[in-house]
């Protein structure tokens, strides 16, 4: 696990806000962490709590509607468009998706390469020479670069965007639950690669998830949210061992043990997750949490610190994170 360092980037009371005919949707609501250089951090949280939105938010895959991402001391959402094409070489993402997300009419070759030719780097020749080296780096022949997508598997496909992803050698990349379509067996490989490239490359990765036992596995800190909003941040060790927030510990409980003779307390939510359009007021996790109390309705929570880099956004979180 990568040691805490400077940020390379930080958030900073960032949200994005869809305006629907039906009413606002804020996707992603005054959000702000940091993610240390060189390492990967975790972002979890039930489908529809606004992950992939925060994620393409911080690239300005889509545009927050407000707050701050710095990258390295620039502040990103103010660049202008040539700013912002600049910035791109160090950030990219691989997506969820190993089948939509590469274009069925490129062979292989020319994906990997596009950001290279839409970057003016290099020659034809050159970025041949780089495309097949990217393929021998995450464990494909380089002569497979003059096939289709559909001509691969799931896992191979989701290699070749890990490839595209490093070609123009950034810095930052998000892995947008770049292992849950994958077939059982794989998973374990594409985290490994993953593993490896952060050590080779020296990257920095945001890696969005559901799967807390993968994430536990690949990150050394973890950003668990809820509808819109993170709701604890620390460590990976330190959140699994005594996590202080009661989604954080019902998410926790849901993991399968590999000992069938042991037995984990499970706690159960009711309920789903709230529309959007309607959250909660005050803590908007309340409407199904078993700690729920009168105060929880009136006011948002505060972060509140419980270890080095740790806090929990929970009225009660002192008294959670001492029973944990």
């Amino acid at each position: 696990m990568a040691e805490q360092t400077d940020p390379l980037l930080q958030v900073r009371n960032l949200t994005k806000t869809f305006f629907l005919p039906g009413g606002e949707v804020q996707a992603v609501s005054d959000v702000s962490f940091d993610i240390p250089r060189g390492s990967i951090t975790g972002l979890v949280g039930e489908s529809g709590s606004g992950k992939t939105t925060l994620g393409r938010a911080l690239l300005r895959l889509i545009e927050p509607t407000s707050g701050q991402t710095i990258f390295d001391g620039q502040e990103l959402n103010a660049l202008d468009e040539r700013g912002l094409r600049a910035a791109r070489r160090r950030m990219q993402i691989i997506f969820q998706d190993p089948v939509s997300s590469l274009n069925p009419r490129l062979r292989v070759g020319d994906i990997i390469a596009e950001g290279l030719r839409a970057h003016g780097i290099g020659t034809r020749a050159s970025r041949r020479d780089t495309v097949a080296g990217l393929l021998e780096e995450v464990g494909l022949d380089a002569g497979l670069m003059s096939r289709f997508p559909h001509e691969f598997s799931g896992g191979q496909r989701q290699r070749i965007g890990i490839a595209r992803a490093l070609a123009l050698e950034p810095e930052f990349i998000v892995a947008d639950e770049s292992v849950s379509a994958l077939d059982v067996s794989i998973p374990a490989q594409v985290l490994n690669l993953l593993l490896e490239l952060r050590e080779r490359r020296n990257l920095t990765m945001l890696f969005i998830a559901h799967d807390l036992s993968v994430v536990e596995y690949l990150c050394d800190q973890i950003a668990v949210m809820y509808l819109g909003r993170i709701v604890e941040i620390g460590p990976s060790r330190p959140l699994y061992e005594r996590p202080a927030h009661p989604y954080t510990q019902a998410l926790l409980s849901a993991i399968p043990l590999p000992d069938p003779t042991l037995e984990r307390r499970r706690t159960i939510l009711a309920g789903d997750i709230p529309s959007p359009l309607n959250p909660p007021s005050g803590c908007v996790f309340r409407t199904r949490c078993p700690e729920a109390a009168g105060i929880c309705g009136e006011r948002r929570p505060e972060p509140v610190a419980i270890g080095p880099a740790h806090q929990s956004y929970c009225w009660k979180t002192e008294e959670l994170h001492a029973r944990a």
